[in-house]
C-alpha cells in the first residue's frame, strides 16, 4: 500500500520559515518524481513545486520562486519543501504527490492529473 505522509506545517508569522516533509512508503521512491501542491479555502488546488527522480531538476510556481526550495532524500524516501519569507497568501493545506517516471531524467510536471498518488496534506497558516 502506497502512503504519502506530510508533516511540518504550523502557524507562523509573515516572513518566517517552515520546512515541510513528506515520507513515502510502499513504492520504489527513486522511480517517482515528487510534487507539492496546495489548496486554500474556497480556491482551486494549485501546483507549488516538483522535483525529478534524482533531484537534479526542479520546477516552481512563479510566486514562490526564490522563496521555496524543493528537495529529496532518496535514502530516506522523503521529499521536502523549504519555505522562506512566508506570506499571508501562502496559507493553505500543502499536499505531496508522486508519479512514476519512465527514466531518470524524466521531466517534472505541474499537472495534478499526471500524479499517481497523493497524501492528505499538512496545514500551513501564515498570519501578519
Amino acid at each position: 500500500q502506497v502512503q504519502l505522509v506530510a508533516s511540518g506545517g504550523g502557524l507562523v508569522q509573515a516572513g518566517d520559515s517552515l520546512r515541510l516533509s513528506c515520507a513515502a512508503s510502499g513504492l520504489t521512491f527513486s522511480a517517482y518524481i515528487m510534487g507539492w501542491f496546495r489548496q486554500a479555502p474556497g480556491k482551486e488546488r494549485e501546483f507549488v513545486a516538483a522535483v525529478s527522480r534524482t533531484g537534479s531538476v526542479t520546477s516552481y510556481k512563479d510566486s514562490v520562486k526564490g522563496r521555496f526550495t524543493i528537495s529529496r532524500d532518496n535514502a530516506k524516501n522523503t521529499v521536502y519543501l523549504q519555505m522562506n519569507s512566508l506570506k499571508d497568501e501562502d496559507t493553505a493545506v500543502y499536499s505531496c504527490a508522486a508519479r512514476n517516471a519512465p527514466w531518470i531524467g524524466y521531466h517534472v510536471t505541474s499537472s495534478p492529473s499526471n500524479y499517481n498518488y497523493w497524501g492528505q496534506g499538512t496545514q500551513v497558516t501564515v498570519s501578519s
